[in-house]
């Protein structure tokens, strides 16, 4: 696919109408550098760019706050987009010289609720609908598995600091490592369809590590354990010299029978405790799953769908069917992490039950005993034993919570490691060998033509945690330094090549921010390139460091400047 417009209009007239086509487009900032009192910021260039991604299922947000500090809001921007309830519609067009050939128009506003515009080929769609959608049409029989349509775009826009100087680190900071094994995995073609039950099993895990962690919050296992062995050791020293009292059968049974009951009392309290722990975790997790679930009037929407039926050849799945499925593998994922709730339920109200009733037994032994004459002698014994029992008991709970959370992640890491022997298979390395060397071809010699220099793309097998992975990395063949942004031009480049090459789905547009930071020669060389092989490559610059060769209409998609910004909100009149 390939872009073919952007407009931004509101309810009576066209602000922007940027036309793209094959090659190279640039996003040109004119304002002249010769007057101090004006720049080239804000003008709106990356701009451009951010409104193709909101298009593709970016946060609105994005186009109106600091993307350095998340909570300040551009007020201008925002009121502007939103009172004015402005529309931006983003063409995509399977091929930009037959007239014929599919096109795909997808249109979003800045407005919440009701007011909400979020339409492809005219069909409204609900946010869980949106990227569907998008999937499907773009990368057909994907949605749901894993890469998501916007992980797998991901390296196709680059405007964010993380993706303009990380060549394959193109999500945000946080994503984990498995999340790109599994992203690479695919656009290499590797086929690998239990990537998303492998990072559901990571979950899994880091739950029950999560869990572990809180019970060795203060000391490890063998700690509790080493101090379980010692407090028997004083426990039996104090019976034997609880034993050399001489008193009578009757207050010897009572006296036996109220520390047995608080013990069970002490054990009981901290076992209950422990359930609640994990109870409380997995229903955390699972209000978290069932947020995702689809809330939405389904007569109107089922009204729109069948309107979208009669209008859209092709479609064969009804919207219930949507729904349904979305919902059914929601409501999947809640069972499998819900399936021991019942299980505990049971446990903390039959344990609160028996803790009531050893209660009442405590209270008429402690009556019953303190009648007797002999009472006061055992008290300060009698109350270091219970102190000792109470102790004994929480660190036999904690023991056995361990061991229950080292059979689980026992459990979750078979499970793992039955996929990771799929994963990690000599035919399955072999195959991602063949496929690296495909790309390799594509990535060496672009980079070799821009910069003399070759550039490769590797993997390695790590082991972490018991955990394998597969980890990607990009390199310098030469073993120089290189030049990270040409290195990230080059990668994107030939991927688009080794995908048309391997019949692999993919965007064949390229959006850059910022390549004013690259030198004139490589930018001409990547216009020569990409104009050559049917590649768009949209690029944001300012004027003044554009080459000459290059600052003609034919490369230039629109032009902005201090006078002439993005939105045009200055001259706007609502």
């Amino acid at each position: 696919m390939f872009l073919k417009s952007l407009q931004i209009s509101d309810a009576d007239r066209v602000i922007r109408d940027i036309q793209f086509h094959n090659g190279m487009n640039l996003i040109v900032d004119e304002t002249p550098s010769t007057r101090d009192d004006e720049t080239g910021n804000n003008v709106g260039k990356t701009t451009v760019l951010m409104l193709i991604d909101f298009c593709l299922g970016a946060r609105a947000r994005n186009i109106y706050t600091d993307p350095e500090n998340r909570r300040e809001e551009y007020k201008l921007v925002k009121d502007f987009l939103v009172d004015n309830n402005i529309l931006i519609t983003l063409i995509l067009k399977e091929d930009l010289d037959d007239v014929n050939s599919a096109e795909i128009c997808i249109e979003r506003n800045f407005q919440s609720r009701a007011k909400i515009i979020r339409r492809i080929n005219g069909a409204a769609k609900t946010e869980e609908q949106f990227e569907a959608a998008l999937t499907e049409f773009l990368f057909p029989g994907h949605y749901p598995k894993k890469p998501t349509f916007r992980q797998i775009i991901s390296h196709n826009i680059r405007y964010k600091d993380q993706s303009i100087y990380n060549t394959l680190k193109t999500l945000d900071r946080y994503t984990r490592d498995a999340e790109y094994e599994t992203l690479y995995l695919f656009l290499l073609g590797c086929e690998f369809d239990q990537g998303a039950t492998k990072q559901e099993l990571l979950t899994q895990i880091r739950l029950e590590q999560t869990f572990k962690h809180r019970l060795e919050k203060h000391q490890t296992k063998s700690a509790y354990e080493t101090a379980l062995s010692i407090l028997e050791d004083e426990i039996d020293e104090l019976d034997k010299r609880k034993s050399n009292f001489n008193i009578n059968d009757d207050f010897e049974s009572d006296l036996g029978d109220l520390n047995h009951v608080k013990f069970q009392i002490h054990v009981l309290s901290s076992q209950i405790g422990k359930l609640r722990i994990r109870r409380d975790l997995i229903a955390e997790a699972k209000r978290d799953l069932n947020s995702n679930v689809a809330d939405i009037d389904v007569r109107q929407l089922k009204s729109i769908y069948r309107q979208a039926t009669l209008s859209v050849a092709g479609i064969q799945k009804t919207f219930e069917d949507l729904l349904q499925f979305h919902n059914e593998m929601i409501v999947e994922k809640v069972k499998y992490i819900a399936k021991d709730l019942p299980m505990l339920e049971r446990e903390i109200r039959s344990k609160s039950q028996h803790l009531d009733r050893l209660l009442d037994d405590e209270s008429t032994l402690a009556k019953r005993i303190a009648k007797s004459e002999s009472f006061e002698e055992l008290e300060k014994l009698i109350g270091v034993l219970n102190d000792k029992n109470r102790k004994r008991g929480e660190l036999e709970n904690l023991i056995q919570q361990l061991n229950e959370v080292e059979v689980n992640l026992d459990g979750l890491h078979e499970r793992l490691e039955v996929i990771d022997d799929l994963l990690f298979s000599d035919s399955f390395g072999e195959n991602i060998k063949r496929q690296l060397k495909k790309f390799n071809r594509h990535f060496a010699s672009i980079s070799n033509s821009l910069y003399g220099e070759q550039y490769a793309l590797k993997v390695d097998p790590i082991v972490r945690k018991k955990q394998r992975l597969y980890r990607f990395s990009a390199f310098n063949t030469n073993f120089s330094s290189g030049k990270k942004q040409g290195e990230i031009s080059c990668f994107d480049i030939a991927y688009t090549l080794f995908a048309d090459e391997e019949n692999i789905p993919c965007m064949h547009f390229l959006l850059n921010d910022k390549k004013e930071l690259m030198h004139d020669n490589q930018l001409l060389k990547i216009a020569r390139l990409v104009n050559k092989r049917g590649i768009q490559f949209v690029a944001s610059i300012l004027k003044d460091k554009l080459p000459d060769e290059l600052n003609k209409e034919e490369y230039i998609a629109v032009k902005l400047s201090q006078h002439d910004k993005l939105f045009r909100i200055e001259g706007h009149t609502p």
